[in-house]
């Protein structure tokens, strides 16, 4: 806040003010050059811009009785309208004090309504909760709570030391949990890729056996057409090399043996030749 006495003034953008005239309230003052008579008449001005604001370290206990430190960070502006700027000087004497002073005393009670645990994963829904109360006793003070931040939460050392020790132990059985999944799914692949390699392996015989199967049925079919045909032939030679065999007697013709056999003095039978 500052005040202005003298006969000529400027109030900057950001800024609005109240004129008092012999100690009382008589005017809402916008910015820009304006004139008042001194002694007569005093100008207060209050900056409407965002406060950056801290709030003060300090012990809270939670629901289970573990005592913490903490503290944040607020951004507050007294608003611009002509009753709030009478409400930042006539209704508080130190507006920033206070509202500082309000945000220490709600943050216990917020954290004190909470465990330990709840706590650390709680900022958000706490600066949220803070700043509403906030702004509900703010307003009779002409403010407005912008926004709020919870900066730290420390528990104390030991505390500290056993989420420590319980954090790493959760860490080392995610592992061993990642571990044996990979384990499992590479034996699973591994007994894919057996049982593929078998039925490969199952299939590859199976086209060599009908192939081969294929290959003796050719064979037979070429042999029974060949020996169909030369069965006759096969059968003279047959009976021609027991004969010899015997000492039996053929008859010799212009076309080579004839199968008409002489067995002894005894025909069995005539060629054509031999009839005449």
């Amino acid at each position: 806040m500052r005040i202005i006495r003298s006969f000529i003034y400027t109030i900057m953008p950001y800024e609005r003010g109240i004129q008092e005239t012999l100690g009382k309230y008589s005017g809402f003052v916008l910015p820009g050059l304006g004139f008042q008579i001194p002694i007569v008449h005093v100008i207060r001005v209050r900056d409407i811009r965002e406060h950056t604001m801290d709030i003060t370290p300090q012990a809270v206990i939670t629901k289970d009785n573990v005592e913490i430190q903490v503290d944040g960070v607020m951004w507050v502006r007294p608003a611009a309208d002509e009753e709030s700027i009478k409400r930042t000087f006539y209704n508080i004497d130190n507006w920033k004090r206070a509202i500082v002073q309000l945000a220490m005393t709600n943050l216990r009670q917020e954290f004190g309504d909470l465990t330990l645990d709840e706590s650390l994963v709680a900022r958000e829904r706490i600066a949220d909760n803070l700043q509403r109360v906030l702004n509900r006793f703010a307003e009779e003070w002409g403010l407005a709570v912008s926004k709020v931040e919870i900066m730290l939460i420390d528990p104390p050392e030991d505390i500290k030391r056993a989420m420590h020790k319980q954090k790493t132990a959760e860490q080392e059985r995610r592992a061993m949990r990642l571990l044996a999944t990979g384990e499992y799914e590479a034996a699973e692949q591994q007994k894919k890729a057996t049982i593929q390699r078998a039925e490969g392996e199952r299939e590859a015989a199976i086209k060599i056996a009908e192939g081969k199967a294929r290959a003796i049925e050719l064979v037979n079919e070429a042999a029974q057409q060949y020996f169909q045909g030369n069965a006759q032939v096969l059968k003279q030679l047959e009976m021609t090399e027991a004969a010899l065999r015997e000492n039996s007697k053929v008859v010799l013709t212009e076309h080579g043996i004839s199968p008409t056999l002489l067995l002894g003095e005894l025909p069995v039978a005539f060629t054509p030749k031999e009839r005449q």
